[in-house]
């Protein structure tokens, strides 16, 4: 034990005995087989988000050994702790609603019991925001592990990885160009190990961000969950968490800053990174009182180039985007516009970091280099007009270039319900140059923002062979997800944001170009239309539901809860 770590008699329950209190803990430990001298070390406490409904956390059994190996290693005690978990597609209404429950979880969970240092496992979509919400609240010296990227499967002589190939074989199949026989068959094809989605989804992006904050191992993002790189990398960071234990330095609120928030953004603008990764970049940023400024975020955006080819957007899996260098080549392509004095939990500065020599070159057919870039723009961008007062935000590298200055008539459904019972009716008034329009899918609706915002084709004209339409809601996206899509629409229609004004046959203009996105009713229709405008609330009786329904902050300052902040 040193004079900066506590070990057990960290956070003692109060008794009004404060020895007493240390003799009945450690009685109570000792009841686990634990020898007096395994109790007297520093604590590493393990953030374990192993669970039956999240098969991306699939490997963590093996990953928590190597962890554990790590601790013991350095000198300190592994002591592994449930937490939520949060499998995407396995929660209703959404994950988007539990990332907060997580969040606080996780932060009461580190504050309330004995660690000096703690790991933090994550992976699927919103573990990794809500962890390290959690942690920075907390404040103990915390390392980040996650569970890597999946490899791909094979159909055909093709690769497939989940999800954005899942959406395109959907799209055909509703279209008709794919049989239900064979549906069935790319089903088992699409996700065929642990980990998360292949591509350059929520999850691989939040992992990115991650590191690029400073909360991970360098370069130890996107090793596929399967390799054996995966393991030594944890047992690694096992190591480290160890000696963070030991000397209590280097808590997230000395690591992740204005800067290296900054520096974020410009890695998931180069990458073309998911669009629910400004969401959940607000959210942990707002926990240390560090504003996301989407104004900012489009100066970044114009002056930052795309650089990664990987689905959704581009060729490649996340396991090419590892083996052509991962964030390590990323950071070089881009170190003359980062700030390279952020530090991450090895202590060393960007600067320091990208002064070391690579391992193995870089394949600049997978990330460009700056002057051969895939766009000379980054890959999202902000909106604004008076449709999104506060901001809207489209990923116009996954859009068609041929709609990102377009005007249409609005198609306009009010709800989840509408949009599943009208979609493919053959009767639905719509045509390939419209603009289909989704309300009451924001944050405080009864849906929670669920990744909703990839409206599909009108079946009627999926048949005919549209790919693409315009869609607008306040909903969000799968980052697996493509097409001319916007999102985030704020303020939100059940707020009563100008989204709910918008009527059937109403003209919207979107330019990329101009970054704006427009309602072409006159302002004193717009007027009327909230004069008379009737907003029904559905607010949940009890419980967790209620407390985020009263609580939860618009999708600008990311969603997180008002008292958290």
């Amino acid at each position: 034990m040193t004079n900066k770590s506590k070990g057990l008699k960290g956070g003692l329950t109060n008794y009004g005995d404060r020895d007493f209190a240390l003799y009945l803990r450690r009685s109570f430990a000792k009841s686990m087989g634990y020898t007096g001298e395994s109790l007297d070390k520093p604590i590493v406490g393990i953030c374990y988000t192993e669970s039956g409904f999240n098969n991306c956390h699939r490997n963590f059994p093996e990953m928590l050994e190597a962890i554990k190996r790590g601790v013991l290693a350095a000198g300190a005690l592994p002591i592994a702790f449930p937490m939520i978990s949060l499998g995407e597609v396995f929660l209703n209404p959404t994950s988007l609603v539990y990332r907060n429950l997580m969040a606080m979880a996780t932060e009461e969970m580190i504050s309330a019991q004995p660690m000096d240092s703690v790991v933090l496992m994550g992976g699927c979509d919103k573990t990794v925001p809500a962890l390290l919400m959690g942690a920075i609240s907390a404040n103990k010296p915390a390392v980040m592990v996650v569970a890597g990227p999946m490899m791909t499967g094979r159909h055909k002589g093709e690769r497939l990885g989940a999800c954005t190939d899942c959406r395109r074989f959907w799209s055909n199949y509703r279209a008709g160009s794919v049989q239900k026989s064979e549906i069935d068959q790319v089903e088992g094809r699409l996700a065929v190990t642990s980990g998360t989605c292949a591509v350059m989804g929520t999850a691989s992006t939040m992992a990115l961000l991650a590191e690029t904050l400073g909360m991970m191992l360098p370069n130890s993002s996107s090793i596929p969950s399967v390799h054996a790189d995966r393991l030594r990398s944890s047992e690694e960071s096992g190591k480290l968490a160890a000696q963070m234990a030991i000397s209590g330095k280097l808590k997230p609120k000395d690591i992740i800053s204005k800067s290296s928030v900054e520096n974020a953004l410009r890695v998931l603008l180069a990458v073309s990174g998911s669009t629910n990764a400004i969401i959940h970049l607000t959210a942990i940023a707002g926990r240390l009182g560090i504003e996301v400024d989407l104004n900012k975020f489009n100066s970044l955006s114009d002056e930052t180039p795309t650089l990664v080819d990987l689905k959704p957007v581009g060729a490649g899996y996340m396991e090419d985007f590892h083996y052509a260098g991962g964030l390590d080549a990323v950071l070089r392509a881009l170190e003359d516009q980062l700030l390279l004095e952020t530090k991450d939990i090895t202590g060393q500065s960007l600067a320091e970091r990208l002064a070391k020599p690579l391992a193995d070159p870089i394949d600049f057919k997978i990330i460009r280099k700056p002057s051969d870039p895939i766009e000379s723009q980054g890959g999202l961008i902000a909106l604004f007009g008076n449709l999104a007062p506060e901001g809207a935000i489209l990923k116009r590298a996954a859009a068609t270039k041929e709609l990102l200055e377009h005007e249409g008539r609005a198609v306009v459904f009010t709800s989840l319900e509408d949009l599943a019972n009208r979609i493919d009716d053959p009767d639905l008034d719509v045509n390939a140059n419209d603009i289909l329009v989704l309300q009451n899918a924001g944050p405080k609706s009864a849906s929670g923002m669920p990744e909703a915002g990839y409206l599909p084709i009108p079946k009627k004209l999926a048949i005919a062979g549209v790919k693409d339409m315009v869609r607008i809601s306040d909903a969000r996206m799968s980052g697996t997800a493509f097409g001319t899509i916007i999102l985030h629409v704020t303020p939100e229609a059940q707020l009563g944001g100008p989204l709910a004004l918008v009527k059937n046959g109403d003209r919207i203009r979107l330019s990329a170009a101009q970054k704006t996105i427009k309602l072409l009713v006159s302002e004193e229709e717009i007027k009327q239309r909230y004069e008379t405008l009737s907003i029904v609330e559905e607010v949940p009786e009890r419980g967790y539901k209620k407390l985020y329904h009263s609580s939860v902050l618009p999708a600008t300052q990311g969603c997180d809860f008002d008292f958290l902040k």
